[in-house]
């Protein structure tokens, strides 16, 4: 064996010796089991109860934000809103479009659909079309700080 054949095999054994090190160095650290979640998020837990409602977030995401959705709750699109007409009062539509199925937004005081201009009353009835039909509605309610939906 030459040195030039010797150095290789040094290098190729040094290398794979360290290969195992570096790995472990570029994995990301885990929380411990034990830890606090680092954010201010609540855990809901979404199953559906007895009477139908399964809840979907909290009151105090509701407020912040002014309305609350879920691209895949029960396996519907939601928009939730308070009732402009009754602040104690919610309304929660299918946030899908009925003209082509675009997601609707919930924008100063209406649904507004960013595709073919629709735009639907906060009860889901149809202000302006291309959309056909109003949005379909469900029943929600606040109950113990919870936003509560029967789909």
């Amino acid at each position: 064996m030459n040195r030039r054949e010797f150095m290789n095999l040094m290098g190729i054994g040094v290398l794979a010796t360290s290969l195992p090190v570096a790995l472990a160095a570029c994995q990301s650290e885990t929380a411990a089991p034990d830890a606090a979640p680092e954010d201010d998020a609540v855990a809901i837990d979404s199953t559906p109860r007895e009477d139908g409602f399964a809840a979907m977030a909290t009151v105090g995401e509701l407020d912040e934000a002014g309305f609350v959705s879920d691209k895949n709750f029960q396996g519907t699109q939601l928009v939730v809103v308070r009732d402009p007409a009754d602040d104690a009062a919610l309304i929660a539509v299918n946030s899908l479009c009925t003209h082509q199925g675009c997601s609707v937004a919930w924008e100063e005081g209406a649904f507004a659909c960013p595709c073919h201009g629709s735009s639907f009353n906060p009860d889901g009835t149809v202000a302006s079309g291309p959309a056909p039909t109003a949005l379909e509605t469900y029943e929600a309610k606040i109950e113990d700080d919870l936003v509560l939906v029967k789909v």
